[in-house]
């Protein structure tokens, strides 16, 4: 490689290894990306009522923080107060499982009495556990000032993306070869509408689990059925992980009312996904965008290695403009273009062979002309042209 070469890769590598520490913040603005994109549409269906650009685009903001509000007015302060009240009624129900285990080993036989756990053992192995969540939770709240900062830039950015989006979008395509411009802004104008879509799809899947969580709930007089309903559709947004972390909560409510509550919620959570990975999310990202289950584990997989808790959150909206991005340029920009390449290559060293045998000297004159002829007669390519 030649000087100019060796310094384009140097600068290649300085490149991508600055991306890498400043990973966390390019994952908030992909965040204030993914808002904007959410605002943007709702600014456009208003808008097609009549409303002008301005007036959309307030309105969908003032939606949005009324959601977050009313978030945390009904929802938050329900459950810190049965929390107190958890706490408060655990150490009776460690103590009522004691005596219930001391019953069932009075009523067993004696080979079976080994295999049923004490609950001071069971105290002594979950409380390594217990300390581990305490001092995340304490080391989480003493960080909150860093989690507010990184809150009030992802707000500031998605309003000024939600604003005036084109000036961004031309500096973003300004990155890439002036012969390459326009094809990278097709490509993100089918990453926004991708995006777009699985939004779509997603609040449809959360709102229909929210609802029935709530129904499954009330049914069986669980206390704040409701706000357990709206915590199970928001932690849906986190496919595999979010699902087992919203039963927690409902299971440990119905635990304070009595012992058989608390497996019938497990088993209407369990039926409510079955319901909603085999039939309702196959029927609704079908219509909005397609993604395979291992493809999302693995991404889940990494961009929480990559970026932490926030990456684990992000994955499927990071996995859909990912899978935009690498169809697009990887596929059909690079591999689908592979094969023809090569092709061209040999057709043109066929071609230069032929001329060379035509102008060798052991052909004759009369050979030597239907060879030129054969040469400069046009092909059937040449001719639909």
């Amino acid at each position: 490689m030649n000087l100019g070469q060796w310094i384009g890769l140097i600068a290649l590598v300085l490149s991508l290894y600055i991306l890498w520490q400043i990973r966390q913040v390019l994952l908030l603005v992909f965040v204030a990306v993914v808002l904007a994109t959410v605002l943007n549409r709702l600014a456009r269906w208003l808008q097609q009522w009549g409303l002008k650009r301005p007036a959309a685009v307030l309105l969908s903001v003032s939606m949005l923080l009324a959601l977050l509000v009313g978030f945390f007015v009904l929802v938050v302060p329900a459950f810190a107060t049965e929390f107190q009240e958890l706490t408060t009624l655990l150490p009776q129900g460690f103590s009522r499982l004691n005596i219930w285990l001391e019953e069932l080993r009075t009523r067993l036989p004696s080979q079976f009495t080994a295999s049923i756990p004490d609950v001071e053992s069971l105290t002594q192995q979950v409380q390594p556990l217990i300390s581990g969540l305490l001092s995340r939770s304490v080391a989480f709240f003493s960080s909150s000032l860093g989690v507010l900062i990184n809150i009030l830039l992802v707000l500031v950015l998605t309003l000024m993306f939600l604003a005036n989006p084109q000036p961004y979008r031309r500096v973003f395509i300004k990155l890439f070869p002036s012969f390459y411009r326009r094809r990278a802004d097709g490509i993100l104008t089918q990453c926004e509408q991708a995006l777009g879509k699985w939004i779509i799809g997603a609040l449809i899947s959360m709102s229909v689990i929210a609802i029935l969580s709530w129904i499954g709930l009330s049914i069986l007089g669980v206390r704040l059925a409701f706000a357990n309903g709206v915590i199970a559709g928001l932690l849906n947004f986190i496919p595999n992980i979010g699902p087992t972390l919203s039963v927690v909560l409902p299971i440990s409510v119905a635990l304070l009312d009595a012992p058989w509550k608390a497996g019938a919620v497990l088993i209407i959570y369990i039926v409510i996904q079955q319901f909603e990975s085999n039939f309702l999310t196959p029927l609704v990202m079908a219509q909005q965008v397609s993604l395979l289950p291992a493809i999302t584990l693995l991404a889940q997989v990494f961009f929480t290695t990559a970026f932490g808790s926030l990456g684990l959150v992000m994955s499927l909206p990071l996995t859909v403009v990912s899978q935009v991005w690498i169809k697009e340029v990887l596929v059909k920009d690079v591999l689908d273009q592979w094969n023809s390449k090569h092709t061209s290559d040999r057709e043109l060293v066929v071609v230069s062979d032929y001329r060379e045998v035509a102008e060798s000297s052991e052909l004759t004159q009369t050979q030597r002309t239907e060879v030129k002829a054969a040469d400069e007669k046009p092909s059937v390519d040449d001719k639909t042209t």
